[in-house]
């Protein structure tokens, strides 16, 4: 009589921890296919990548680092539309992030921050689709940013439900007003704005309400010498990331 075989129980699966596929952007080869992410609802109230907005308030959020990333990425877009292989080691490298690809590398980070903060995502096998529009900060990050940016931020959410035109002329008078304070006088002003792309009745009335001695507060030779840097949205056209770099042959 044969006795009967004992079966032992199965040993309970430890579960394997993965990290979310946004978190680990990079292929494990050298390229990686950048392709651009087409948001019909949130790109009409996008900002371009190299303007003054992402400077001042995306900036403080994802990092040095990653803002230059997103630019270069944006870059290759302007020049290749349809989408263009980057080479990973090449790029850390012009970007000063250094060649290592491993998983805590400096260059990994950026890309992970770019899925994380939803400026990019995964698309298929090796490919990452990069916005070419980037939407307002989310206000769940306004908080991290200093009061002086929080203040301005929530002043241009104001000024976006006014008329292009109520826009413009607060915008001119608010860096008309910053020049005048750094000794700027009208003419100089108002060929400052000129520059800037304001019309020239806009620049002409925000010059003359800048320098306007009635508007002016007293100055004090006790008052510390101390430089207020005011952020601001001038109201001109975005240039694009790296206009004066060769196309051809680009990746």
């Amino acid at each position: 009589m044969t006795s009967p075989t004992v079966v032992p129980p199965p040993r309970p699966i430890r579960p394997i921890v993965q990290a979310p596929d946004g978190d680990r952007p990079a292929p494990d080869g050298p390229t990686l296919r950048i392709v651009p992410w087409v948001d019909p609802v949130a790109d009409p109230h996008g900002v371009h990548p190299c303007s003054r907005y992402v400077e001042l308030y995306w900036l403080g959020i994802i990092g040095p680092s990653t803002t230059w990333l997103l630019r270069r990425l944006h870059y290759g877009l302007e020049v290749h539309g349809d989408g263009y292989d980057l080479h990973l080691p090449e790029t850390a490298r012009s970007l000063g992030l250094g060649d290592r690809m491993g998983r805590n590398a400096p260059f990994r980070r950026a890309l992970a921050r770019l899925v994380t903060f939803e400026l990019a995502r995964a698309h298929g096998p090796g490919e990452l689709a990069v916005r070419t529009r980037i939407p307002p900060l989310p206000l769940r990050h306004l908080s991290r940013l200093p009061e002086s940016l929080q203040r301005s931020h929530r002043r241009w959410i104001a000024e976006q439900r006014l008329p292009e035109h109520e826009q413009m002329r607060r915008r001119a008078l608010r860096l008309a007003t910053g020049l005048a304070e750094a000794g700027h006088d009208r003419a100089a002003i108002e060929q400052r704005l000129a520059q800037w792309q304001f019309h020239p009745a806009v620049a002409f009335h925000a010059a003359g309400a800048a320098t306007d001695p009635g508007r002016q507060a007293p100055r004090s030779a006790d008052r510390p010498r101390t430089l207020t840097i005011h952020p601001s949205l001038p109201g001109r056209p975005v240039q694009p990331c790296a206009p004066d770099l060769p196309t051809d042959g680009w990746t």
